[in-house]
């Protein structure tokens, strides 16, 4: 399949201290593609340079065919984003919500439209639509924190800890929105502290220090390390760190 990341030796230095070294790696069009690391590792670092948010040092990295160094606005429009930290506006109601982001990304009256009821209908919010954001269940406002940041038809989303601090069941229903996006084909880039989730992931990387010092399958990487779950194959990784954040 065609890439849509494609990273080559990229690198971030701050003064004397590298926070990404030398990262080389391809993501595939409707990928779920796992990026973890401990606290410190230079995944958040990473992200925001293939985000076009922060200029890398040295190296090269296209994200869906656009530039990192000189394309970074392209890039933003061809992504969605969404933050480990609850991002949308509490003092708006479920529809409003829908409706504001989906203008920042660039949708015409006609679409937002389309796009809100279709929103609605997916989450089952439509008895919710004039509901303040405040007021809704934390699983709820993750879903439509995802629902909203593909809104736009990315070909790629970055998932910063989504499902952090919601229940097991949520976390489930939470990858199942992750799974339909994926097979409509857009690109799934997420970080996660749950390693069961890594068990979703067709691919996950993992960093330590600044480097990925893992890239492969789930099976292939427990294959590889002779250990059932993925909890391990991090433990054992993470462990030899000695960066403490980032």
């Amino acid at each position: 399949m065609q890439p849509v990341i494609i990273t080559d030796k990229l690198t971030k230095h701050f003064g004397n201290f590298i926070a990404a070294n030398e990262l080389t790696f391809e993501v595939d069009k409707g990928e779920i593609f796992g990026f973890l690391g401990a606290n410190g590792a230079g995944k958040t670092t990473a992200m925001r340079m293939l985000c076009g948010l922060l200029t890398p040092s040295s190296g090269k990295a296209t994200i869906a065919g656009f530039d990192v160094y000189k394309e970074t606005e392209k890039i933003k429009r061809k992504i969605g984003y969404m933050s480990q930290k609850f991002s949308l506006y509490d003092d708006l109601t479920v529809s409003e919500n829908i409706r504001f982001y989906s203008g920042i990304y660039g949708m015409n009256n006609q679409q937002i439209r389309t796009k809100t009821a279709e929103l609605l209908d997916e989450l089952q919010l439509q008895s919710e639509a004039k509901t303040l954001v405040r007021e809704l269940p934390l699983g709820w406002k993750q879903k439509l924190a995802f629902s909203v940041s593909i809104a736009h038809d990315p070909d790629i989303v970055f998932l910063d800890e989504p499902t952090g601090g919601v229940d097991p069941v949520t976390r489930r229903q939470f990858w199942d929105l992750i799974y339909h996006a994926a097979d409509k084909g857009v690109t799934i880039f997420v970080t996660t502290h749950y390693m069961d989730e890594a068990e979703y992931c067709n691919r996950v990387s993992i960093m330590v220090d600044g480097v990925i010092a893992a890239l492969d399958s789930p099976s292939n990487l427990k294959k590889q390390y002779a250990t059932d779950n993925m909890e391990d194959v991090f433990y054992e990784l993470a462990r030899k760190a000695k960066r403490k954040a980032d």
